[in-house]
Order: structure tokens, then C-alpha cells, then sequence
């Protein structure tokens, strides 16, 4: 399934957009960046790719780099930790001011996380036979403060969509409403990153190039695989 509304993101949420998210755990802005943008962040994510291969970097502030290869065996990065602090493009993309309108979700105190956890992810899913990232199981991202023994606070994930996706070539799923849920559900609902299987409630999430989609950490979410190879 992927009928649902979407929106475009202006300097404050609306009233509806706001009630949107809170009933379903995830919300859809249209064209937050342009076509443009878009391409320019593709080149310096190569730049950063390229220097990243020739220094043989393996963390980032502790965090491990994950190595993949595309379609003619190169090896590629599959996964930035933190190229916020690698590039200005994406040093500038934290810095947009509409990301505090989102914060709203949030309520008193949220911040973005640019010197935390992983910092901005770039994510590189490639489906071939030698790709080290090719989707990603069930999971919620509020597990994380659990088992580091802290407070399961509120938080966003972000994401900024680079590709123009059909349903065939996979891509973030959620299930609407279960960022409500209990914490026994939240642990025990589905087993994290091993499961894949498709949900009868879920909801695949389709952007084009350049759009925005936010989930709330608690809701239960995973990345499917592309049909497609490449």
C-alpha cells in the first residue's frame, strides 16, 4: 500500500499536518529540495566516498564505515556515519531552517543530532550480488536508548530522498500508528533486523528526488529490498 497524503513543508506545520503525524507516526513533504540540489549532493557524497577509499578510513567518531561494491565489483561506501563534518553541502542541508518547524514534533528542548549517534547518515542501498546493503530488517530507532541503559526520549528520523522510487524498487516501509505503542510491543513486536517478511499493514513510502519524510523513533519500520537489480 502507498496511498496517503502528502505535503509541502513551509516555516511553520500546519494544524493538519501536525495531526497527521501524531495518528500515524510519519509525515511526507513534496520537492524539499530541488532537482539541482538533489545532483549536488550525489557528487559530494562521491567526493567524500573517494577520499574516504583512499585514506582506508574504517570509523567515523567510532562509528564503522560500511563497505560495499556496485554492480562492476568497485568497491563503494554503503553507509556515511556523520558526512555532515565531511562536506559543506551537507554541513549547510542541517543548517536549512525549516527543519525547525519540525521540531515541533518534538516538543521543548529537540535539537538535531549532528554531533550524535551517527550524526547525518548517508545510506548507498545497491541490489547486487556483491553489495553489503541491500535492505534492512523490522526495527524501531528508540531501541537504541534502551539498551545503552537511558530514558527512551522522544526523536525524528529524517530522511531526504535522492532517488525517484516505484514500489518495485523497494524502499522505507512503516506501520502507521505503532509509535503509540507499548514498550513490551516495541521490543517483542517483530524480531529486529532479522525479520523481512512484508506486513499486511504496512505502508510503502515512495518519494521522488528531492522530498522529505519524517518517522518517529518508536514507530516500527524496515527498508524492503528492490525487485529491480542494480
Amino acid at each position: 500500500m502507498s496511498s496517503y497524503q502528502k505535503f509541502h513543508l513551509g516555516e511553520q506545520l500546519t494544524p493538519e499536518q501536525q495531526a497527521f503525524f501524531h495518528i500515524n507516526g510519519f509525515i511526507h513533504f513534496k520537492n524539499f529540495i530541488t532537482k539541482d540540489t538533489v545532483q549536488r549532493i550525489r557528487e559530494a557524497s562521491k567526493k567524500v566516498e573517494k577520499r574516504w577509499l583512499e585514506d582506508g578510513v574504517k570509523k567515523v567518531n567510532g562509528v564503522p564505515v560500511k563497505y560495499g561494491r556496485d554492480l562492476d565489483g568497485a568497491t563503494i561506501v554503503q553507509r556515511f556515519a556523520f558526512i555532515n563534518q565531511h562536506h559543506d553541502i551537507f554541513r549547510g542541508l542541517t543548517e536549512d531552517p525549516r527543519f525547525e518547524a519540525l521540531l515541533q514534533l518534538v516538543g521543548p528542548g529537540a535539537r538535531l543530532g549532528v554531533a550524535e549517534k551517527d550524526g547525518m547518515v548517508f545510506n548507498h542501498y545497491v541490489n547486487s550480488a556483491q553489495s553489503a546493503f541491500t535492505k534492512m530488517g523490522w526495527h524501531t530507532d528508540g531501541l537504541r536508548d534502551i539498551f545503552h541503559g537511558t530514558k527512551l526520549n522522544p526523536m525524528l528520523n529524517v530522511g531526504i530522498h535522492l532517488d525517484t522510487l516505484t514500489e518495485e524498487h523497494g524502499g522505507l516501509r512503516v506501520l502507521p500508528g505503532t509509535h503509540r505503542q507499548s514498550i513490551y510491543q516495541m521490543l517483542f513486536r517483530k524480531k529486529y533486523f532479522l525479520d523481512h517478511k512484508p506486513d499486511e499493514q504496512e505502508i510503502a513510502v515512495i518519494p521522488e528526488a528531492g522530498d522529505l519524510t519524517v518517522h518517529d523513533g518508536r514507530l516500527w519500520h524496515r527498508v524492503a529490498q528492490s525487485t529491480v537489480v542494480g
